[in-house]
Parts: structure tokens; C-alpha cells; sequence
């Protein structure tokens, strides 16, 4: 979770609450860069020694402990798409001075309710592909015996790669194991009509009810009274009328009017969906309500064509050449990112021998730093690729979702970024189109390259200007010969952009950006001495004053670490022979 885009039961936190301020982390693991409060429960980002963003769970109120065993127990024993990973659970241990609390996945995204008070109501297609999610993971709970009993926009998360996961778990218990007179918070929590005013007593189609008034609220913008539902055809006409009454049945006012199980309801939506020609039919209806038929009309183009092999769950973002979607494999059962061109330039063969050998690029470049390409396919005008879905988004999200991130942070992963360049370039291939929406997070915020569209090749020259002009290399807006170091330049430009939050020489104009780029105007009082040098030959104007590879920015930038960490040292440790320090953050404090 992340401190922005909340809302609801959550409250962002800043540093490190009163309850953790004593506990100690493991060596080599840190605490990260955000915290919230919900309810009885505090989630606190670390950072693990191999570089995983995880969520610390605890329980503010030492007289809840047992009550966070209890849950991290149960959620411990669970395992599906949409309910978040238990790794941990540290006991309460004053000798190592941490517990109790358990560690799971971090969820980097917002929650449904906040997307929703931001964008208003959803298109069919994302508010079914949310129902399918949630119900999903509704049904093998109650598959498994458990009620989960607080289902509401402000307890399923989506992260930027369209996953939605369901959090708040600890009212998924047995009555037994909560403590007396605690509940959901009814500002928060859809109430089934079978509730009493001040009890809380969740059952199987109770669960339903809630499912049901998360899509309701998915597809209005707005959740549904306890009472009194008007008829979703009423307020989104272009529904399907099977879909819509499927949901009115799910919502009955008495819990005998609506479907006997959650599966049942989620194949009543199933059948109303039926064929491909129903999702064609919701994409024209909706492209008729929203007059946006370019969309529309592209998706309803896309499920036609990867039908037979992909369920297609959400559009993840587009570009000047494609679109990228969140789709499901259905051979394999694991959902991928489909990379489909649009009809725009699909008919234009040069186009289309480009955008497959962009895959074969990234596919031949196989290293934990590039994103992997899985296949390369074609039918009718519709052509596409498909390569492992990174579910963080990428880092202009992250940067515009949680603001600049401290340098401790991005060190590491810009060595990451580094090698995966010098694999690259030992192959002769220059990506020249680096910036920060073409390096991704994968589930646990690790970056990764991707998008090798314009990259070049040996043997081939491509003329003219290229790339974005905020991260491109003068050479590059200049329309001159460009070798490796213009990768090297890009680099140099997104870690200003992720340390301070702005591109380092602006943005918008690229004949401003290059005057500032060749005058050597860039601010770098942010950042240690040692970084900052190498910055300034990563931002050199002429080629040969640069980096000539990624190789030779890899190791610079480790020299410079290296110095930094020395000098961060105390005087006595070095002047001691033998002597060590811990590292900062070591003793599991912030500093």
C-alpha cells in the first residue's frame, strides 16, 4: 500500500509509528518508505535483504496480539490471486527486540474506493473484470469454510498493472478469535438489508451482497443504499439486461431472493457475458455512451482476435504504436500483458515488421532487468506480443503516486538497471527510448526494462531525432549518430527524476531542454558529492565526455557507492584496524 491514494479507514503515516520505534530489524533489511493506519491494524513497508518491498502487519493495541496471530495464522493457510502472500510472523521476542507482527506482500496501488472518487464510474469491462476478482476470491473462501464479511471499495486494492487484491483481514476470523464489541466500520462497510442497526453478523449471502454492491458501486459511481436499490438499467443502460439482472438478484432485499451461492451468481454473469459477440456488443454499447469510439472499438478488435487464447481482463495503458493489456492466458492459467498494435498503423507492413522485431529484441535480451517476451502472434490486421505482467506499474507511476523516493531506494535498483543495459549493449543493441514509463515494477518493486521499439541494432542506422526529449541525449534530439551513451545519458536522467521528482532539465520544448542539456544547467545539490560527479558525466553533452557503455557507468557508479558508504562510517572504525560498523538502518531505525 502505498501513503497516497488512500482514503477511507486508512490514514497515511509519516516515518516510523510509536509502536515499532523500539523493534530491530534483521541485518540487512530496512524500513521503507511508507506506513498507514486501518482500523486496529498498522502496515509498515521494509525492505528485506534481497530487495523486496514487503508490508509489516501489526496490531497498535498490545491487547490485540492474539487476535494478529489469529489472522496471520489463517491468512498464512490461504492461497489465491487476489489474497496477499503470508512470508512471516514474528512472535513477540524482546531479545531480538521485533514481534509480534507478520510479513506479507506489499500491495503498491490505491483502493477501488479512491479510484473510484477520482474517475467516477467504471467502463463495463473493468467493473466485471472486479467482480470476476473479488468473487473469485470470495468463493474459495467460503469454499474453505470462512466468511470474509467486510467487502467494500475501500477494502479491494488494484495496483497500476490492473490486479486487484482484497486486504482487511483481520474481520475474516471466527467471531471468537475478535474481540468483544469490535466490528467493521459502517462508514466504510456496505450494510445487507438482514443486519441490524448495530450488529454485524456476516454470512455466506451476506458476502454476496456486498460482492454485489461493489460492482453496483463500480458501475454508478456510487454504492448502493441498504434499501431501495433502483435497477441498474436505469443508471447504466447499456448494460447487458442479462448482466444487470444477474447483480439486482445478487442485491435482493431478502437473502432467499438472491442466488444460493457466490459461485452461482458469478455464472449467471458468466452466461450473460456468453461469446465472443457479447463482448463485442458491451464494447459498442459503451462506446455509444461515453462517445469514445476508438477505444472501444480497438478493445472489442483485440478480444476478437486473442479470444481462443487470452481472456482479455483490462487495458493497462497506450502509446503512440499499441496498446498493452492485462490479459488471462487460458491455456496456461496465468495472467500475461498483451502488447497488440493499433488498427491505425496495423495495415502498414514496416510497422508491423517492426513491432515484431522490437519482441524478438527483447526476447533474445533474456536478464532479470528486461522484461521477458513470451510469444509473438498475428490474426486477421491484429498483431501482437505477449511478456510477463508487471504488476507495480512503472517508476512514472510510482513517482506520481507516492512522490520522489529516497536515494537508499533507488540505488540498488539503478545497478540492476545497469546490467541489464550491459547485457544489451555486449549484444550490440541500444535501447534510445529509456525513461521512466519504460522501466517497470515487478511485484516487489524491482525495475525492469522494457518497450524496445526504437532500439537500434548493428548493421543498422536509423536517422533523425528519437526518443523523449525530457530523458534523451542531445545527440538524439539533434538527429546525430548515437551509440550507447545516450542509455547512459537516459540513466542519469531518471534517477534525478526519481530522487527530486522532476525530469533534470525540464520538460516540454525539446529546443528548450537541449539549450539547457548543452549549457550544462542541471541542479544537483540533492545529491552526495561522489553521485553527483557521476551525474554530471552521465549528463555530458558530447558522447566521447560520457559513459561509453553501461559496463563503464555500472562501475563508476559502484566506486562512488563504495566511497559514500566509507565515508558514512564512523572516524573510529576506520582508523581502528579490524574494526566494522553496522550498516544504516541495521539496527531497524530510520535515520
Amino acid at each position: 500500500m502505498t501513503r497516497s491514494d488512500i482514503s477511507g479507514p486508512y490514514v497515511a503515516v509519516a516515518g516510523i509509528p510509536r509502536h515499532l520505534e523500539d523493534w530491530r530489524l534483521p541485518p540487512e533489511w530496512r524500513w521503507g518508505g511508507g506506513g498507514v493506519f486501518a482500523g486496529q491494524r498498522h502496515y509498515q513497508e521494509v525492505v528485506d535483504a534481497l530487495g523486496r518491498s514487503l508490508s509489516l502487519v501489526t496490531a497498535p493495541n498490545p491487547a490485540h496480539s492474539a487476535w494478529l496471530s489469529a489472522e496471520a495464522r489463517h491468512l498464512a493457510h490461504l492461497g489465491h490471486p487476489s489474497i496477499p502472500t503470508t512470508y512471516h510472523y514474528w512472535v513477540n521476542d524482546r531479545q531480538a527486540r521485533r514481534g509480534p507482527g507478520y510479513l506479507r506482500r506489499w500491495i503498491a496501488g490505491e483502493t477501488v474506493g479512491s479510484r473510484m472518487a477520482r474517475e467516477g464510474a467504471d467502463d463495463v469491462g473493468y467493473a466485471l473484470a472486479l467482480l470476476r476478482a473479488a468473487g473469485s476470491a470470495i468463493a474459495y473462501l467460503h469454499d474453505a469454510g470462512t466468511i470474509y464479511g467486510a467487502l467494500s471499495p475501500d477494502t479491494l486494492w488494484v495496483t497500476p498493472g490492473t490486479r486487484f487484491w482484497l486486504a482487511q483481514w483481520q474481520w475474516a476470523l471466527p467471531r471468537a478469535d475478535i474481540p468483544a464489541g469490535l466490528m467493521p466500520d459502517r462508514r466504510w462497510t456496505p450494510v445487507p438489508p438482514e443486519w441490524d442497526r448495530a450488529d454485524w453478523r456476516p454470512t455466506i449471502v451476506s458476502d454476496q451482497w456486498q460482492l454485489a454492491a461493489l460492482c453496483f458501486a463500480a458501475l454508478t459511481g456510487e454504492r448502493p443504499p441498504t434499501r431501495d436499490i433502483p435497477p441498474l438499467a436505469w443508471v447504466r443502460p447499456e448494460l447487458p439486461q442479462d448482466i444487470a439482472q444477474a447483480i439486482d438478484r445478487a442485491l435482493g432485499e431478502r437473502p432467499r431472493d438472491r442466488f444460493p451461492s457466490v459461485p452461482a451468481f458469478l455464472r449467471a454473469v458468466d452466461r450473460a457475458i456468453g461469446a465472443r459477440s457479447m463482448l463485442i456488443e458491451v464494447a459498442r454499447a459503451e462506446r455509444d455512451a461515453t462517445s469514445a469510439p476508438d477505444r472501444e472499438t480497438e478493445e472489442a478488435r483485440v478480444r476478437w482476435a486473442v479470444a481462443d487464447d487470452y481472456e482479455v481482463l483490462a487495458l493497462l495503458g497506450s502509446g503512440t504504436f499499441g496498446t498493452v493489456w492485462r490479459v488471462r492466458d487460458l491455456a496456461l492459467e496465468r495472467e500475461v500483458a498483451l502488447k497488440a498494435l493499433h488498427p491505425a498503423v496495423s495495415g502498414d507492413q514496416r510497422a508491423v515488421s517492426r513491432f515484431r522485431r522490437e519482441a524478438k529484441l527483447a526476447a533474445q535480451l533474456a536478464h532479470p532487468a528486461i522484461v521477458p517476451i513470451y510469444d509473438w502472434d498475428s490474426r486477421g490486421d491484429v498483431s501482437w506480443y505477449t511478456m510477463e505482467l508487471e504488476e507495480g506499474g512503472s517508476l512514472a507511476d510510482l513517482v506520481a503516486r507516492t512522490g520522489a523516493r529516497p536515494l537508499v531506494d533507488v540505488a540498488p535498483q539503478v545497478e540492476l538497471i545497469l546490467e541489464g543495459l550491459s547485457a544489451a549493449h555486449a549484444h550490440g543493441i541500444i535501447h534510445r527510448d529509456l525513461k521512466p514509463e519504460n522501466v517497470l515494477l515487478d511485484r516487489y518493486r524491482r525495475w525492469r526494462i522494457t518497450d524496445f521499439g526504437i532500439a537500434n541494432i548493428p548493421g543498422e542506422e536509423l536517422p533523425g531525432a528519437t526518443g523523449t526529449p525530457a530523458f534523451a541525449a542531445p545527440e538524439q534530439l539533434l538527429g546525430d549518430p548515437q551509440g550507447p551513451a545516450v542509455d547512459c545519458f537516459a540513466v542519469a536522467a531518471i534517477v534525478v527524476y526519481v530522487v527530486t521528482g522532476m525530469p533534470p532539465f525540464g520538460a516540454g520544448d525539446a529546443k528548450g531542454i537541449l539549450r539547457r542539456q548543452l549549457a550544462g544547467d542541471v541542479g544537483l545539490d540533492a545529491f552526495p558529492p561522489e553521485l553527483a560527479a557521476w551525474l554530471r558525466r552521465g549528463f555530458a553533452p558530447a558522447p566521447d565526455d560520457r559513459f561509453a557503455e553501461a559496463a563503464d557507468m555500472l562501475g563508476a557508479l559502484r566506486s562512488a557507492l563504495s566511497t559514500m558508504r566509507r565515508r558514512a562510517r564512523p572516524w573510529w572504525t576506520r582508523a581502528l584496524p579490524g574494526a566494522r560498523s553496522r550498516r544504516p538502518g541495521d539496527d531497524g531505525r530510520r535515520g
